[in-house]
């Protein structure tokens, strides 16, 4: 879509929006104003058999990138929860990115680094697994840096005391809609939704706020497996493998039936992720635009 006055570098300025929507973010200035805690659970009969049988054919996989591909397939369906909240205006996003806290290897010594990732809005399991699996191995090789080490290393030239009025610099311009595209493209605060896997430090999920800083919108975090007993169709015991997802979003990007609809639908593909082997039928882009 043609970039047109009142646009962002990263998104289209809403100009069909409903009026009670406008006024939101002047109520809400900012993400910690708006913020709102969705928690589930997905069961993972289904996803497990999907995992194995790709892991059989030679693909490197597990539940994150289920997650991952669950969304993208959301959002080309779903995109008024891929907007954004800027300078009291809010904006669809122009393309899916995800931001991903990793650690260069399991030891309290190692890095932690934050990758950043982009998803054609057609991807399928196959095309995420591809660029997930080549984003975190180029990033856990001592010698390489992430976008967020780049953003850090160039803060971090400058001496301590003019840090905040850098900062604050930094917000007037992302405030204005005149944010530089290079800087927007190595934040990862600027993301569609920013993932986290606790499972792979073997704790469970917790709600983690989302940032004033940039334009992430939803933050979902998941951790350890967990097993819980149901009662079937014949009155029999059943020990179900489940995992917990917490969420914590912006409301102020679309109403909450809208958000509820869209969490039970990547739910649904979470559950059922034979579909992510092949593209979506049609993109479905915001009519608010």
């Amino acid at each position: 879509m043609r970039r047109r006055l009142g646009d962002r570098s990263d998104g289209h300025k809403l100009r069909k929006i409903d009026p009670l929507f406008r006024m939101i973010p002047h109520i809400m200035k900012d993400r910690s104003d708006a913020q709102v805690f969705f928690e589930d659970t997905v069961y993972l009969d289904e996803t497990h058999k999907f995992i194995r049988e790709l892991r059989k054919e030679g693909y490197r996989l597990g539940f994150l990138h289920v997650l991952i591909a669950s969304m993208v397939r959301v959002i080309s369906q779903k995109p008024k929860i891929n907007r954004f909240v800027v300078g009291k205006k809010i904006y669809a996003r122009n393309e899916i990115s995800f931001s991903l806290a990793i650690k260069k290897d399991m030891s309290e010594e190692s890095e932690e680094t934050v990758i950043k990732f982009k998803l054609e809005p057609d991807a399928t399991i196959y095309d995420v697994i591809k660029v997930v699996n080549e984003t975190i191995e180029q990033n856990k090789k001592e010698d390489e840096k992430s976008s967020m080490d780049i953003f850090v290393k160039i803060f971090s030239k400058f001496p301590n005391f003019i840090y905040g009025g850098l900062m604050n610099f930094v917000r007037a311009l992302d405030y204005l809609g005149i944010l530089p595209k290079p800087i927007i493209k190595l934040s990862p605060f600027h993301s569609s939704i920013f993932v986290t896997d606790l499972g792979s430090i073997g704790i469970r999920p917790v709600y983690h706020h989302i940032y004033n800083l940039g334009t992430n919108t939803i933050f979902i975090a998941f951790g350890t497996k967990t097993k819980e007993n149901t009662v079937n169709g014949d009155s029999e015991i059943v020990s179900r493998k489940k995992m917990d997802l917490k969420v914590v979003a912006d409301e102020r990007v679309c109403d909450g039936y809208y958000f509820a609809k869209s969490l039970k639908y990547a739910k649904i593909v979470m559950m059922n992720p034979e579909c992510l082997k092949t593209a979506p039928d049609q993109i479905v882009i915001d009519d608010q635009i």
